[in-house]
């Protein structure tokens, strides 16, 4: 399969893509010649693993037949410090609310995303360090 992208560049440093029908707009900061209009490409990468994971997660919770509360991802990530700056490490925070959860199902479904689902953290498992947590709120 394969697929594609048009960026197309809106002038100063922003640009606008069309994904799955939704307009994407990417700019940079003022600071550096931007107008600020848009996300910045590089957390684009943190969304795109909390994204994927997510929906991993949530299905397969589904077909185990668990509910919950209130679902949250929150991704922690550590830059180089020099040139090219890129993501060296992430850390994803799974917060799940609810009461009585049965943790092993939770386990078991954020590790299949992780270790078999996940195409983001797949990728991403190359090139950086990569690791998660559970927590779980009532």
């Amino acid at each position: 399969m394969k697929s594609t992208l048009d960026l197309n560049w809106t002038g100063k440093m922003s640009f606008e893509a069309d994904l799955n029908g939704h307009k994407v707009i990417l700019d940079a900061d003022p600071s550096v010649g931007g107008d600020n209009k848009g996300v910045r490409p590089k957390p684009l990468m943190l969304l795109a693993l909390a994204g994927c994971t997510g929906m991993d997660v949530v299905s397969i919770l589904r077909k185990m037949r668990v509910e919950v509360e209130d679902f949250r991802i929150k991704v922690e990530a550590d830059m180089t410090d020099d040139h090219p700056k890129q993501y060296n490490r992430m850390h994803v925070i799974y917060i799940f609310k609810g009461k009585d959860l049965p943790i092993e199902k939770i386990e078991k479904a954020v590790n299949l995303s992780d270790e078999k689902y996940c195409g983001v953290s797949a990728v991403y498992k190359k090139a950086l360090k990569l690791t998660h947590e559970i927590r779980i709120e009532e």
